[in-house]
């Protein structure tokens, strides 16, 4: 039997949101493949020491699966990697995040030598097979993030109301400020426009964000962090979903809010363009413009037939991204 071990921050039950090593071993031990993931230690450095003793100490896997993130975490995949290749293990990056080709392209000679050793590199989007295309690697596969698309009821969206709806990490590279910031613009035309934001502090970004809205008296709801089931219940309560980040690679959320009807008004940072056509399966505008944004938002509730376009052809759109459909290229890689 195929044999993995899954590592990565599978810190969901300390309060943060799941990432792919909190989910995948649940779903691909249903499809017959002997898996587990760590580490769900919350101390960074104890987080370390945990996943290297582990990796050194356990038996033989088939095979090592690696989360790679952009942050200092890169270096938890690094030197994973590296205890790997000196075990004669073979290990599976899987990439993650807007900001991993900036790290990729300061990284040493060895540090890439690394990567190209690895018997497989997972790359979850389109924007990432581009960006890393001038390295020339032979070993990467593209698998896309996914959802189980039968567990979001899709609600069509026609007439909309200025209900904004943003779902995130509370974090400053997602720049929540901007949602606030456009609220702000939209209330002088439209006074009964209000805000429901979702999610974790990460930063303090979330107390921030309190204190500014309390500041302007703004109609905004901070839920905290909710389960998926909780987050997709409400969201029939709104119309319009924000993607308000400066940097993003292909946010799970939105396509969430694609599967569940929500037009989605998004920065075109990262690989936003490779998963939203402007106009067609959302809105896209320039980062850090609270101006802009509401000019996609504005159309949205002027324009009712294209409301009902996008809403309708983001669903289909992320039918690519169903489960169902992806599990078999991860089994086609492990199994």
């Amino acid at each position: 039997m195929v044999k993995v071990l899954h590592i990565g921050n599978k810190l969901q039950r300390k309060g943060y949101s799941p990432t792919l090593v909190d989910w995948l071993p649940k779903k691909l031990k249903k499809e017959g493949i002997d898996i587990r993931g760590i580490s769900d230690i919350g101390n960074k450095t104890g987080r370390l020491f945990h996943i290297i003793w582990d990796v050194i100490g356990s038996k033989r896997c088939t095979y090592l699966l690696i989360d790679t993130y952009s942050t200092s975490n890169f270096w938890f995949a690094v030197l994973t990697g590296l205890v790997a290749r000196i075990k004669n293990q073979k290990y599976i990056f899987v990439f993650h995040g807007g900001n991993l080709p900036l790290r990729l392209d300061k990284s040493s000679d060895f540090v890439m030598n690394l990567f190209r050793d690895a018997h497989t590199i997972v790359i979850p989007s389109a924007y990432l097979v581009q960006e890393t295309k001038k390295y020339n690697w032979r070993n990467t596969v593209y698998i896309p993030n996914s959802i189980e698309l039968k567990d979001y009821s899709f609600k069509l969206r026609k007439k909309v109301k200025p209900r904004l709806l943003w779902v995130r990490s509370f974090a400053e590279v997602y720049n929540p400020t901007l949602a606030l910031n456009c609220l702000k613009i939209l209330l002088q035309t439209y006074p009964n426009a209000e805000l429901c934001m979702v999610g974790p502090e990460k930063d303090g970004s979330l107390e921030k964000m309190k204190e500014l809205a309390k500041e302007s008296s703004l109609p905004v709801k901070f839920t905290g962090k909710f389960s998926k089931d909780e987050w997709r219940s409400l969201s029939r309560d709104y119309d319009i979903f924000l993607n308000t980040t400066n940097v993003d690679n292909t946010p799970v959320s939105v396509i969430e809010a694609m599967a569940l009807g929500l037009p989605v008004v998004s920065t075109n940072v990262g690989g936003i363009p490779y998963l939203l056509d402007n106009g067609k399966t959302g809105i896209m505008v320039r980062p850090d413009d609270p101006g802009e944004m509401v000019n996609g938002i504005v159309q949205l509730l002027e324009n009712s037939d294209l409301a009902e376009i996008i809403s309708k052809n983001a669903r289909l759109k992320v039918e690519n991204f169903d489960w169902e459909k992806v599990k078999s290229l991860w089994l086609d890689l492990l199994a």
